[in-house]
């Protein structure tokens, strides 16, 4: 689910590298119909009974669907909390491995609706019985990706604006590791995943960056030009995030304001437990005497 979407494009493409048969569930209609697609509604199949005969013919689901803000009928409640729940439930009583691509940093004290319907469709996937995973991959960096391509813009102005309260630390890392990784999980025997003891994956680089290290390590990258960051305070960027909802305007977020006010750093690392070698680097590291690891 989700196979057309920045995260599952790379999965499906990890995948078919492997030779396998793989069927991408989309919300595009004008692929509905071509061989290796169909088109699913998540917000039109919020009951197991919705599910019970497709996950029946596959082996694993792998759910990649997530929405930034609510468009249309797709409300963050359907689409990150009654669907999953309902396709896991589907998936245990058909014996399928069922995997969900979550996020880092949910906790309960969230107020964003991204973040608590994220957090509740954990909590419904945690209650089933079934062979499940969530993955909480930290901040994705890689081509398609419409969060990426912004972060990658900002870092190319001469100017940027810091949220003062943006202490948390990011581990960031590349969408074709995360597909890589989401690969491994779907072909992975049980045991060679030792599922027995975690059904959760928390995946990021190595390397540990607050947000305007982040940016100056993006510019680096793409112009090697000094950069100028302006401190705006918290309330302000609290007011622009939520604007940025009302308009409709960049990836930027209410949800995305309070995750960055807290360390995004998976707790431990399984992405070099996946991917057999380390993560590959997002940006070159700082010196490690100016290394802003946590």
């Amino acid at each position: 689910m989700g196979g057309e979407g920045f995260i599952g494009r790379h999965a499906v493409a990890e995948l078919r590298k492997q030779n396998i048969n793989v069927v991408v569930g989309t919300r595009d209609r004008s692929l509905a119909g071509k061989p290796g697609y169909e088109c699913y509604f998540l917000e039109q199949r919020t009951k197991r009974d919705d599910w019970r005969e497709v996950v029946r013919r596959f082996d694993v689901i792998l759910n990649c669907v997530g929405i930034l803000r609510p468009a249309g009928s797709a409300s963050y409640e359907d689409i990150h909390h009654l669907a999953p729940g309902a396709l896991v439930e589907a998936c245990a009583e058909a014996a399928v491995r069922f995997i969900h691509v979550s996020a880092l940093g949910l906790s309960p004290g969230a107020k964003s609706g991204f973040l608590t319907s994220k957090l509740a469709g954990e909590a419904a996937i945690k209650a089933t019985a079934g062979e499940w995973i969530i993955v909480r991959p930290s901040l994705l960096d890689g081509e398609g990706g419409y969060g990426a391509a912004w972060l990658r813009g900002v870092s190319k102005l001469p100017v940027f604006a810091v949220p003062a309260d943006a202490k948390g630390q990011i581990a960031a890392l590349t969408a074709s590791d995360l597909g890589e990784a989401l690969t491994r999980l779907c072909l992975a025997s049980k045991e060679e995943l030792k599922l027995d003891e975690s059904r959760i994956f928390e995946l990021g680089g190595n390397t540990h960056w607050g947000f305007e290290a982040y940016i100056r390590g993006l510019r680096r990258r793409y112009t090697g030009k000094p950069v100028l960051a302006i401190p705006i305070p918290g309330i302000l960027s609290r007011i622009g995030a939520h604007l940025c909802d009302v308009l409709r305007v960049t990836p930027f977020s209410f949800g995305h304001w309070e995750l960055l006010r807290k360390n995004n750093i998976p707790l431990p690392n399984r992405l070099p437990e996946l991917l057999g070698r380390p993560p590959t680097e997002v940006i070159s590291p700082l010196p490690s005497s100016s290394l802003p690891i946590s």
